[in-house]
Formats: C-alpha cells, sequence, structure tokens
C-alpha cells in the first residue's frame, strides 16, 4: 500500500508540473526541437515563407523566438533591419515594441494592487483629482476644435482602464475629434514623445471630455498612460525606475528600456513603410509628429501605453513569467491567483474577451485562430505581434518594425499557422 501511494504521489507531482512548468526559471535552448514536441521538418516550412515575404520585399526582416515548455526551441532572424544600408538582421535587434508596454504596465500596476495600494474598483479621482466629475463630448466643431459636453454618470475607475472601456480615445489614431481635442491640449500618443513629464499631460488629460460614458464600452485610448500615471502615484517611482527596479532586472530583461543606452543605438532596427511595392526606411516624422529614432533620443517622457523597445528574448522572459503563474529567474513578481485574475475576461457578454492587459482566447473567438482557449496576446502598431498559449506551453513572438504596411498583417496569421502545425506530440 505504500509503494502504491508513493507511486501515485509522483504521478500527481508529474502532472502539476506538465500543467503549470515552474521549472522554466530561465530561457535555456532545447537540444532540438522534438525534445519539446515540435517537428524539426515542420519548422523549416517558416524558414521558407519568411525568406520569401523578404525576396518579394514585402518586409525588410524579422526576428522570430518559440519557446516551448521553458525552452527556446526556435530563435531566428531573417533578412535586414535596414534595406538602405543592407545591415543583416540580427536575432538581438532591438525593436519599438509601442502597445506591447501596456501588458508591461498591467503587470506593474497588479504588483501594487498585491500591495493593496487600491482596488480594481476606485475612482481614478482618488488619486488623480483632475478625473473627478468627468463630462461627456455632445457636440465638436471641426473649425477650431471647440466643443461642449455634458455630466457623466459615473466615474472612471481602476477597472476600466485595464479594460480600454473608460471612455478615453487615443491621440495620434483615435477618432478625428479626439485627435483634434488632444492636439490643441498638446496631449501625444505616447510613441516618441521625449520632452515632458506623465504627470503632466495626464492630470491635463482629466480635465477633457471622454467619448462615451465610463464602462460603457470598449474604445482603445491612452487608459494605459494614466495607469502609468498611477504606478507612479501609488509607487512614489517614476515608471522607468519601477520598471527597471522592480521587474525588467529581477526578470533579466537588459535591453529593455524607454531610451536605449547609447551602447545599443547601433542594435535598432529601423522603421520603414510600403514606398512603390517594396519597403524603404522612413526618416520623416510619422504620425503625431513622432521622430522614428525616438528609442535612441534621451527623453524624460516614459508612456505607460507605448514607449518601449525590446528584443523579441526580453520579452519573452516576461511572458514566461505569466505562463509559470508569476515567476520567473527565481523570483516571485505576482501570485498565481493574480494572474488568473489578470487572464479572465472582464468584459461583458457580447464584447470582444480582454482581460487586465491582455486580449483574451475564449469560446467568443476561439473558431478563428488555432490558439487553445485560455490563450492570451496583443501587439504593437510597428507589427511586432506575441501570443502566449497555456495548455500548449507555448510563447510564440514575431518582430518586425513597419508602419501602415498591408503585407505584416497577413505575416502575423501565417506564423500562427506556421507554429501550431510544428507541434507534433
Amino acid at each position: 500500500m505504500q509503494t502504491l501511494r508513493y507511486f501515485l504521489l509522483l504521478l500527481f507531482c508529474s502532472i502539476s508540473l506538465y500543467v503549470y512548468p515552474q521549472g522554466a526559471k530561465t530561457l535555456a535552448p532545447a537540444s532540438r526541437p522534438e525534445d519539446v514536441g515540435l517537428s524539426s521538418a515542420r519548422l523549416t516550412r517558416m524558414d521558407a515563407v519568411l525568406n520569401e515575404y523578404v525576396t518579394q520585399h514585402a518586409i525588410p526582416g524579422a526576428v522570430v523566438l518559440l519557446v516551448r515548455k521553458g525552452r527556446i526551441v526556435y530563435h531566428k532572424a531573417y533578412g535586414y533591419s535596414d534595406t538602405e544600408k543592407n545591415t543583416v538582421m540580427k536575432r538581438d535587434a532591438i525593436f519599438r515594441i509601442a502597445s506591447q508596454t501596456k501588458a508591461i504596465t498591467s503587470l506593474a500596476a497588479m504588483m501594487l494592487w498585491e500591495e493593496g495600494k487600491f482596488l480594481l474598483d476606485d475612482p481614478i479621482s482618488k488619486y488623480i483629482p483632475e478625473f473627478k466629475d468627468p463630462k461627456i463630448l455632445k457636440s465638436f466643431n471641426a473649425a477650431d476644435s471647440s466643443y461642449t459636453t455634458e455630466p457623466a454618470k459615473g466615474e472612471i475607475t481602476v477597472r476600466h482602464l485595464f479594460t480600454h472601456s473608460s471612455g478615453v480615445d487615443y491621440a495620434g489614431i483615435g477618432s478625428r475629434e479626439f485627435k483634434a481635442i488632444y492636439a490643441k491640449a498638446d496631449i501625444r500618443c505616447g510613441i516618441g514623445t521625449s520632452t515632458g513629464v506623465l504627470a503632466d499631460k495626464m492630470r491635463k488629460l482629466g480635465t477633457l471630455p471622454l467619448k462615451h460614458e465610463p464602462g460603457e464600452r470598449w474604445t482603445y485610448g491612452l487608459n494605459t498612460d494614466i495607469l502609468g500615471y498611477l504606478v507612479e502615484v501609488w509607487s512614489g517611482m517614476s515608471l522607468n525606475d519601477f520598471y527597471t527596479k522592480r521587474i525588467f532586472t529581477p526578470l533579466g530583461m537588459k535591453d529593455t528600456h524607454f531610451y536605449q543606452p547609447a551602447e545599443n543605438y547601433n542594435r535598432l532596427v529601423s522603421l520603414h513603410r510600403e514606398n512603390e511595392g517594396r519597403v524603404v526606411p522612413i526618416h520623416e516624422r510619422i504620425y503625431d509628429g513622432t521622430d522614428p529614432d525616438y528609442p535612441n533620443l534621451k527623453g524624460t517622457y516614459y508612456s505607460g501605453g507605448a514607449g518601449l523597445s525590446s528584443t523579441v528574448e526580453d520579452y519573452a522572459k516576461f511572458l514566461q513569467l505569466f505562463l509559470n503563474q508569476g515567476e520567473f529567474n527565481g523570483v516571485r513578481l505576482l501570485s498565481r491567483k493574480t494572474i488568473e485574475l489578470m487572464l479572465t475576461n472582464q468584459m461583458p457578454v457580447g464584447a470582444s474577451p480582454f482581460g487586465l492587459g491582455f486580449s483574451l482566447e475564449t469560446p467568443v473567438n476561439d473558431a478563428t485562430s488555432p490558439l487553445s482557449l485560455g490563450s492570451f496576446s496583443w501587439g504593437g502598431i510597428f507589427n511586432t505581434q506575441y501570443w502566449v498559449d497555456p495548455k500548449e506551453q507555448l510563447v510564440a513572438l514575431i518582430y518586425t518594425n513597419l508602419y501602415n504596411t498591408k503585407a505584416a498583417r497577413s505575416l502575423g496569421d501565417k506564423f500562427k499557422a506556421l507554429t501550431y502545425q510544428a507541434i507534433n506530440d
């Protein structure tokens, strides 16, 4: 009987480790793809597709990274980081990750939630008084960007910021009315904003109207920038210092910065756009007056919604933390239960599933992709994409740096198909 109990205990422990791969303390390479259930032969299909995109000048280049069961199984660079200079892309290339910053800000905020600094349904005016008694846009005059408002029925909560349901719109890329209103108030989208400080802009944002009632629906906006300022308020640290001391250093994310150190300047991938059927580097400023080389500037503005640049390996460490239920590199940043909360749908029935910082794969949208139920994802405007599939113990990233280029959008969907077709366990 004692032998049987010992056997059952070993079996239970083995199953637990399979479901929650706590052994993935760091990202070590697998000896071969088959060791973690991927087919070497089938992964070569990825090379063929990526190289074809490069050859056809649809993308300048890309870096991909697949991690399965805590092991790096595929990490390759394709094409060029700068097509004008014929600079070959390398695996440690630095990309503008833009809105992938949002998930890191969400992690930072939830670390402070665990410390009792706030509750999710607190009104944000409790911490930023300028957001007290919000108003809804009623009419807008395009001639001079003037407008009228009416009182909102409720206040913005912290949960509304996580789920982009506050009614705050986006500067630079939002609706016509709010792009104009924010521009007149000198509020930027956060990408390439190097001067000033986040606190000043977010407090000013609190005096401007909302697009709709708080909690009414999903509107992609400056919500996570506000959340980033709240991290500063709750922690008493700048967002940059909090990220560096509490997240990047513990996780070993040495190449993730708001503004890259000088020794990394030559690793920044050039931002490209489409021109007459082929991609070319961008030298002019893009939307919202953004300098395309903003990661190599010296700045003081730390955008919680879009400011970071990073490598695929650094970001994979961040994502593996979630797959490991809050622990990575020998440190625990969140509890397992907090991770579960972040990956629980917060949106009402009928809305696209969204948790506390991530888009989610649920029965509502599962028929449209090969991702398993429970997967979570997001991406950046310059065509950096990732997802995590807990059921398959998979972290997948593909990074390019392309602005407003159609071909790269299809590449993300093909990358998903190429990844899942290689699973053979």
